[in-house]
């Protein structure tokens, strides 16, 4: 359901984003009939104008498909410039309906770039029509008087700079609205994925502590009947359901011990779609490599952990998680800017002793302190395996 309520929520956005589109061909539409009442059409105007505002329509799909992907599809963007240059000059008829084209290459190419960027472009928009579009209007009015040039002139500045402050931001809304759809989503799934992990855990602790409990005792008395029995046919039998115990019992451990290993790539990922989608920033700075499979484990539960407290005991909103390998020894830092004193004082729900233990199974530590900059770093520390030495290696 989830799935289907996103794939909804991208076709309005979608559908959003190319109005403006629809809204150049209604200007168009609307201009070339009140021309076709003023007098006759010249032709050898319209037919490349409409000709380049067709590649146009085309390059701004590309466009808006690219947003939704969360790709900036320059080299369109610089095309569709091209084109909304040239047609605001050779358009017929009143300059302003062919200006109007810029204005929805504006709208599309302020998505995606920083608020900076926007707002350079919307500027430098406007610089470049209002002295075209009061040119064009002066020319299409055939206007003498020069107060009449000057309320033309400013009329011209006034309806270019409305355009270039609107439709910009009236997107870029969209398509934060469409972002914090697609993030929520994926926080969920993240969510999910942590849950069921938790679920696996607690299935094979139920599983280690009952029936392997009672496998155990199985194993115990099997053991005790066998010495009893002496040679008896039913001491062999009791040998027999010994051997079926105990093998059972180590298929059992070597299965509880898969579901209860943690993936570190996995929960790193999953960690970081919890964090961004209850809105805290994730930065992830990891090696090339994969970190040895002894600390692999350890250290995705402390990256649990850490990223657990990060979210019940702070107020952080960046969070930073770096990985390092060297030949001596493995580190992982978890770094957030939002620690509460109080929390680290008296230390709930950390779980940090267990943690600790897990490492020191390792040969590893761990340390959790806040820094001086009010945020809190737990950083754990494991030596790096050596690789056995090849026989007959000198």
């Amino acid at each position: 359901m989830m799935d289907k309520a996103i794939k909804r929520v991208r076709r309005v956005v979608y559908w959003t984003l190319n109005t403006t589109l629809g809204l150049v061909w209604f200007v168009l539409g609307i201009g070339l009939l009140a021309e076709q009442e003023a007098g006759p059409v010249e032709w050898w105007r319209l037919g490349p104008s409409v000709a380049l505002l067709v590649v146009f329509s085309v390059l701004f799909l590309r466009v808006t498909r690219a947003i939704l992907d969360r790709r900036y599809a320059q080299r369109e963007l610089v095309a569709g410039a091209g084109i909304a240059v040239v047609v605001a000059v050779l358009g017929t008829g009143a300059p302003t309906s062919w200006s109007f084209v810029s204005f929805a290459w504006l709208s599309v190419a302020s998505v995606g770039v920083r608020a900076r960027t926007a707002w350079i472009m919307a500027v430098t928009t406007l610089v470049v029509m209002w002295p075209l579009n009061a040119y064009r209007m002066i020319e299409f009015t055939a206007e003498t008087d020069p107060a009449t040039r000057a309320g033309i002139v400013v009329g011209s500045f006034l309806y270019t700079a409305l355009m270039c402050g609107t439709l910009p931001w009236a997107n870029r809304l969209w398509v934060w609205i469409w972002h914090i759809a697609e993030e929520a989503h994926e926080g969920r799934e993240a969510q999910a994925r942590l849950a069921v992990a938790e679920e696996r855990l607690r299935f094979a602790r139920d599983l280690h502590d009952l029936v392997g409990h009672q496998l155990s005792a199985i194993a115990v008395k099997s053991e005790l009947a066998v010495r009893l029995g002496g040679d008896s046919p039913a001491s062999a039998e009791m040998a027999e359901v010994r051997g079926l115990a105990r093998t059972a019992l180590r298929e059992l451990r070597e299965a509880v011990k898969g579901y209860r290993q943690l993936d570190l790539a996995a929960e790193l990922a999953s960690v970081r779609g919890v964090l961004e989608a209850a809105g805290i920033t994730c930065d992830l700075k990891l090696p090339y490599r994969d970190a040895p499979g002894e600390t692999a484990p350890v250290f995705a539960w402390v990256v649990r952990e850490a990223v657990t407290n990060v979210l019940r005991h702070s107020t952080a909103t960046t969070c930073e998680i770096t990985l390092r390998l060297t030949p001596e020894e493995t580190i992982l830092e978890v770094r957030n800017n939002g620690v509460q004193k109080d929390a680290v004082k008296n230390g709930e729900g950390s779980g940090l002793a267990g943690l600790a233990e897990r490492l020191g199974a390792v040969g590893g530590k761990l340390t959790a302190e806040p820094d001086r900059k009010g945020g809190f770093v737990l950083r754990a520390v494991a030596p790096t395996a050596k690789e056995p030495a090849l026989a007959g290696r000198p």
